[in-house]
């Protein structure tokens, strides 16, 4: 694999994208821990929203209050959904049964 060449300025430019993608998805998860956001926010966040939608539903099942990995792992295993999926990749039957499955949250 071969590494693009980029300049000085446009390897600041992907480095500042990049801590600032890393800021928001940490601000985003916090809010979920702290219930400001539900699951139906951040599907609905991450249709738009570039860091939600590429956000894996492992990370945001794991963010939710009283969700761990295991029981992540086993709320994505029992709907079949695949560990590696993203927010903006969920089908609409995803989004039914997994908002079926954690009720409000």
């Amino acid at each position: 694999m071969t590494l693009p060449h980029l300049t000085a300025e446009q390897r600041a430019a992907a480095l500042d994208k990049a801590a600032d993608a890393r800021r928001r998805r940490a601000a985003f998860k916090e809010s979920l821990k702290r219930g400001e956001l539900t699951l139906a926010d951040v599907i609905t966040l991450g249709r738009d929203d570039e860091v939600v939608g590429r956000t894996h539903m492992l990370t945001v099942l794991e963010s939710l209050p009283g969700i761990g990995k295991v029981k992540a792992a086993r709320i994505m295993e029992r709907v079949g959904i695949s560990p590696s999926r993203r927010v903006r990749g969920l089908g609409p039957k995803q989004r039914v049964a997994l908002e079926k499955e954690l009720g409000g949250r």
